[in-house]
């Protein structure tokens, strides 16, 4: 059977409470019995003392004889609720009280014994003591002061503290101490285990209090928990069978209100997939079609007369141009889709980065003289040698310039920035342009995406260059961004890495590349 989250936070719950409160009740059981036994110990000690010195002493300086001992040991038997020995110095057990080690019936249930329980409740001793204690152990230490918790060599049917206390005692006050053998005391357990009994009772009951009470909020915070996360799953089941517009009503700003915004602004995006893919047929059908008609049609006027022959040679120019124009959209969609899937195979080296901007500048000098634009080269770098795949870099700065000049308008100019930081060349392409909004900003290096619907004449590109020129970037581990405002123009910035080595100073330049003034000629 399948158990639910609900259900595995409950049985992992109660698995750790279990546990842990296991090994609570092990941890003051253990250490509750060794201070009863401890101070059990210490009583019996201290009652030896006294009895040796109150009745043995009497019994050794022959004032009392061995019955009147006993007699002795029977009332503290009583009183300590222990046997009394009294062993000699050869091992002899001279007395011994007549009372057992009491130990709880089988049949009784109760915590406390009555005292009429208690008299028929004494545990046998075996019949057979041997009259020396070292037949019973034959290397027990009578003169040491020492204790012991169990039957006693076999001596006693359940387990019993036993305490060994030496006596010595002085003829007159001027003599040294005389070993006069030891008291041994031995107290049934049954009373220690009685009260551990008892607080196991009292620990048990707290414990099941606890666990009830934790039991009952971790049932008020799992379902707080697990009932919007089954809601999110709800959701996402809608969103897999293409229902974006359902919102999951969640606005707490917790990991599952950020996990609720993620969703939904996901499921946003999921819903503009239509229109995205709406637009990439739209593009592509566009590009294709336009120099294609313009290939058919041209190509049919020579073909039906309708283009004298002297006139040919300009129109098959023309296709010419349009099927270069197809050329490279294929050869751009090609390399594009290797970018993505395999990423590009760079032929990194050093070079100086100042003149691969100037010469790719060049380039754009017509086109820039006929539509009156400017652009300008400020460079604030010490050092513009860079490591870089040199080819693959020119087109970068060659898409971003085309890009610039195609959206920005006649008698504008634009600027190339370079200016570094530690290790990092910062190259900046900012123009005056139209601007993009926040939507754009975020299309923009989506393929066949053209932030100017219009299609202008001058804007007849493939879509394809901001898509190349991000994959460029991010296979030399660099980055790339834009920043923009509407009608104030866009800004791109990416990285380089700097070459190891010196370059010669050009801080400061400021170039005017292509002036925006047509040549005198």
């Amino acid at each position: 059977m399948q158990h639910s989250l609900f259900d595995r936070i409950y049985l992992a719950f109660l698995a750790i409470l279990i546990i842990s409160f296991g090994f609570l009740i092990m941890f003051i059981s253990y250490f509750a019995r060794r201070s009863l036994i401890s101070e059990r110990i210490d009583t019996l000690s201290n009652e030896a003392q006294l009895i040796a010195k109150q009745s043995l002493t009497s019994y050794l300086e022959g004032k009392i004889d061995e019955n009147t001992m006993a007699d002795f040991m029977d009332y503290y038997s009583n009183m300590l609720k222990a046997d009394i020995w009294y062993v000699d110095n050869n091992g002899t057990i001279i007395a011994k009280s007549n009372r057992k080690v009491v130990e709880k019936p089988a049949t009784s249930t109760s915590t406390e014994l009555t005292e009429e329980a208690s008299e028929n409740a004494y545990a046998d001793i075996n019949s057979d003591i041997p009259r020396n204690i070292y037949m019973i152990n034959g290397s027990y230490k009578l003169n040491d002061n020492f204790s012991l918790v169990g039957n006693f060599y076999g001596i006693f049917n359940t387990d019993v503290i036993t305490v060994n206390m030496p006596v010595n005692y002085f003829e007159d006050v001027n003599s040294p101490s005389i070993e006069a053998g030891a008291l041994i005391l031995h107290a049934s357990t049954t009373q220690i285990n009685d009260a551990m009994n008892d607080i196991l009772s009292f620990s048990l009951i707290p414990c099941l209090v606890i666990i009830v009470i934790a039991f009952s909020f971790i049932a008020i915070i799992s379902r707080k928990i697990i009932r919007p996360i089954k809601h999110l799953s709800n959701v996402a089941r809608d969103y897999s069978e293409g229902n974006f517009d359902v919102e999951t009503g969640i606005k707490s700003k917790n990991e599952i209100g950020q996990l609720a915004d993620s969703m939904e602004y996901m499921a946003g995006e999921l819903s503009k997939l239509e229109q995205y893919r709406h637009d990439f047929v739209s593009n592509i059908s566009h590009d294709f079609r336009s120099p294609l008609t313009s290939i058919k049609g041209y190509v049919q006027a020579i073909l039906d007369g309708t283009i004298p022959p002297e006139k040919q040679e300009r129109y098959l120019n023309i296709v010419l141009e349009e099927t270069q124009r197809l050329t490279k959209l294929t050869q751009g969609l090609l390399d594009l889709n290797h970018l993505e899937i395999y990423g590009p195979y760079l032929k990194m080296s050093d070079f100086d980065f100042i003149e691969v901007v100037k010469s790719t500048l060049n380039t754009f000098e017509i086109k820039c003289i006929d539509k009156g634009l400017a652009i300008y080269l400020n460079n604030h770098a010490e050092n513009t040698i860079v490591t870089a795949d040199q080819t693959k870099i020119q087109q970068v700065i060659y898409n971003l310039i085309d890009n610039a000049i195609k959206f920005t308008p006649s008698g504008k100019r634009i600027h190339v920035s370079i200016y570094e930081t530690n290790d990092k060349l910062y190259v900046a392409v900012q123009d005056e342009g139209i601007g993009m909004n926040e939507d754009t900003q975020r299309r923009i290096w989506t393929r066949f995406y053209k932030g100017d619907s219009s299609r202008g004449k001058d804007k007849q590109g493939t879509g394809l260059g901001l898509a190349i020129t991000k994959e460029i970037i991010k296979a030399h581990n660099e980055t790339i961004e834009v920043s923009s405002v509407e009608g104030q123009g866009s800004k791109f910035v990416f990285t380089l890495t700097k070459a190891k080595q010196d370059q010669p100073s050009h801080t400061g330049q400021t170039e005017i590349l292509i002036s925006n003034k047509p040549s005198s000629q």
